[in-house]
């Protein structure tokens, strides 16, 4: 079957362009099936992945009383707590999993609620109650042979954060910074648009055209859910709407990649929205775009490191490379 990015090789030197950069991200993590399932997509795309967690998916619900979260009462959560121990187990060894292979684990808060009119006190709670439950999850959950890194992995290694719902305010970014985030994910621009600095870097997911009027429209999949459905699962238009998604993410990808190179972002869940369009058109466009000259599919943090080395480059400066 002839596809849109197996037919549009890039005929420049490599000396020219910069790389073009691609970055895949899933919100929530829940889903054991789906943690294999993007973990496959990854090794054949040669792709690294970011995974935004929401630590009450560590939480077995008869536990849920253990979180407090920020104005609502306590064992309260937007997205339900794990099924039971063995779940938090089963999720955990992912989690540890996909660290191993070099992906990202990321903060999505706890119970997923929208904090935009939260303080700073509200927000360092919120980021507390993270640490506290990820770093303990092995033993207050009785699971046995915790790895011996994971204490350290949990306090040293999740500094990127993604606000639920995207949903930010004043306060989140000086909360963000006095936690020690390196950097913040939740918010969006109208075209792929490159990082900004300062001691918080921001990321933006952008909008894109889509659909036979290339309607502008977030990059994330549940965003294309509402428009093609409105939310509601219509299983006999997921080739479809999978062929919507898939064409939509190409032709972001083409415009950068023929031309200023700005790295593109996209977001998922792992929720399987219209019999899993979303998805099926990921794996499609991953699996080639991943793989074109100058491209490189990455985490968040890797792009991160990825662009520091290339400014202190530029600049004379000796990069850290361990």
């Amino acid at each position: 079957m002839c596809t849109v990015l197996a037919a549009m090789p890039y005929t420049g030197h490599a000396a020219e362009r910069p790389v073009q950069f691609v970055v895949i991200s899933f919100d929530g993590a829940r889903e054991i099936e789906q943690w294999n399932r993007s973990r496959k997509l990854a090794r054949e795309a040669g792709a690294n992945f970011t995974y935004f967690l929401s630590c009450t998916n560590l939480i077995a619900a008869e536990n849920k009383l253990d979180y407090a979260p920020p104005g609502h009462k306590r064992g309260a959560s937007n997205i339900g707590f794990a099924e039971s121990r063995e779940d938090v187990a089963n999720r955990l060894r992912q989690i540890w999993t996909a660290r191993l292979e070099g992906h990202e684990i990321a903060n999505h808060g706890c119970g997923h609620f929208d904090g935009g009119g939260w303080s700073a006190d509200q927000w360092k709670a919120e980021f507390d109650a993270f640490t506290t439950i990820v770093r303990d999850a092995w033993t207050a959950n009785d699971i046995p042979f915790a790895p011996a890194g994971w204490v350290d992995f949990v306090e040293t290694e999740i500094t990127g954060f993604r606000a639920p719902y995207l949903s930010v305010g004043s306060a989140l970014q000086p909360a963000l910074v006095e936690a020690g985030f390196t950097y913040d994910a939740s918010t969006v621009s109208r075209d792929p648009r490159q990082p900004t600095g300062g001691r918080l870097v921001g990321f933006s997911l952008p909008m894109i055209p889509e659909g036979p009027k290339a309607r502008r429209i977030l990059a994330m999949d549940y965003n294309l859910y509402v428009r093609h459905s409105a939310a509601m699962e219509q299983p006999g238009k997921s080739a479809e709407f999978e062929e919507r998604a898939y064409q939509a993410f190409s032709a972001a990808f083409e415009r950068q990649y023929r031309g200023d190179r700005v790295p593109l972002q996209l977001g998922f869940h792992f929720r399987l929205m219209n019999d899993g369009a979303y998805w099926r058109a990921l794996e499609r466009f991953a699996t080639e775009a991943c793989w074109l000259p100058e491209v490189r599919c990455v985490s968040y943090r890797d792009l991160l490191r990825r662009q520091s080395v290339a400014e202190l480059t530029e600049a004379g400066a000796q990069p850290v490379t361990d």
